[in-house]
């Protein structure tokens, strides 16, 4: 993939996370919003191993987990829309405080042995009230920078982000329920995302301005109407089974040998090469079009995840995952920083929402392929998963790639008040 890194390019062209870091008033909502975003990596493993402990399947802890997933899909651009049109505080307070108490009554039934259809239940609403923290702050960095070219290195750094959370996350939910209880990830997760967001809702200095209700009728249309958005969804469905497969997979490889806390290591490891590829990636001055490095980027992801199925050790396995993890952040930041020419300002967190919860749903269909797979054929069946999903998403990217053309600058300034004009980082 071309690219070039030169030291004697100016601020301006190639700004960095320093300069971005030192963007006035960022800190006010980068802290409240880590900790905010940090238990949506705990829970749908939380899920797993809690669910696979009560019943002993990891068919049904899978199905479980996807219930959630699902929920989170469909809700989550609604969330986003009303976060456009309300606020996000309005949206994210009653969020968080319905998804503690979804969350508690879910770890009860468990527990309780409660039959599947009632962990389907209570599995709903949990989905449903996973707040929205990551679009939220992407949100509040196009707030803050505008017309500035540190909006491709902050979505960079959002991606990192991301990844960190997806290296602590497992690790803290498999260190939970192994060590402490099956039920004390989901109840931890639980209890960070209602203290996290409303941290995060307290700032509300940095949050987008809300667009009257007139203005919004020109302004608000949906993000699902730009064809763009939806190519980048169905992409952001093949990343997520790499997700949910990879969780439910490693899981089962690490109890087939012996070794159950070997799984947040390896997912771990899995997220660190996406966190350390996200780093480069968003220092580098690209002169590549991000279209072409979306594709070049997707297939390298294809041609990794098709050979997870094919470990047989813990290093192997290990290495593997390192590389799918290496190519999956330039494929998020691209079409991150995609969405940035594609939609209008007035959509922006709902258009940030959809592809979120299409890694969701993506991540929900895997996980319940996954363990079914698990269950019926051999461990380590479930890599299959993530392979199939790539390469689907690949195949729908090639032939639909021209819909990614960004608008015109002219029509982005003509159509809304205030938007800021596309970066070009090609």
């Amino acid at each position: 993939m071309a690219s070039t890194v030169t030291s004697n390019t100016s601020k301006a062209s190639r700004p960095g996370y320093g300069q971005l870091l030192r963007t006035r008033g960022a800190w006010t909502f980068l802290l409240p919003g880590f900790a905010a975003r940090q238990p949506f990596a705990m829970l749908t493993l939380s899920i797993v191993l809690l669910v696979q402990h009560t019943t002993g399947s990891y068919g049904a802890a899978g199905a479980v987990a996807a219930v959630t997933g699902v929920s989170m899909a469909l809700f989550a651009p609604y969330s986003g829309r009303l976060a456009d049109r309300y606020g996000q505080r309005a949206v994210l307070i009653p969020g968080v405080l319905v998804h503690g108490v979804a969350g508690l009554s879910l770890t009860a039934l468990a527990l309780a042995g409660a039959p599947l259809w009632a962990l389907f239940a209570a599995a709903v609403p949990t989905g449903a009230s996973v707040p929205q923290v990551g679009p939220m702050v992407r949100a509040r960095w196009g707030v803050k920078l505008q017309d500035s070219p540190l909006m491709t290195t902050a979505a960079a750094f959002e991606s990192v982000t991301d990844e960190l959370t997806f290296v602590l996350g497992p690790l803290l939910a498999t260190a939970l329920c192994t060590a402490v209880d099956p039920a004390a990830g989901l109840l931890t997760e639980a209890a960070l995302t209602l203290i996290g967001g409303l941290l995060f809702a307290a700032q509300r200095g940095t949050q987008p301005k809300v667009v009257s209700m007139a203005h919004a009728r020109v302004e608000h249309a949906s993000a699902l109407s730009v064809p763009g958005v939806r190519v980048l969804i169905v992409t952001f469905l093949g990343i997520g089974s790499v997700f949910g497969g990879l969780q439910v997979s490693l899981a089962a490889f690490s109890e087939s040998i012996g070794d159950p806390g070997l799984n947040g290591v390896l997912y771990g490891v899995f997220a660190a090469g996406n966190m350390l590829s996200g780093l480069v990636c968003g220092a580098i001055a690209w002169r590549v079009a991000p279209q072409r490095r979306l594709i070049v980027g997707y297939a390298a992801l294809a041609l990794a995840a098709s050979a997870l199925w094919t470990a047989d050790s813990v290093l192997v396995l290990a290495a593997l995952g390192l590389v799918v993890g290496m190519c999956i952040a330039p494929a998020l930041i691209t079409g991150y920083t995609l969405v940035d020419g594609l939609v209008p300002a007035g959509a922006r967190t709902e258009a940030f929402t959809w592809l979120t919860g299409a890694v969701a749903l993506g991540q929900a269909a895997a996980v319940t392929a996954a363990g079914q797979l698990e269950d019926r054929l051999w461990s380590g069946a479930g890599f299959l998963v993530p392979m199939a999903g790539t390469a689907l998403a690949l195949a729908t990217l090639v032939a639909l790639r021209s819909r990614l053309a960004t608008r015109p600058r002219s029509r982005t300034v003509a159509r809304v008040i205030g938007h800021r004009v596309p970066l070009t980082v090609d």
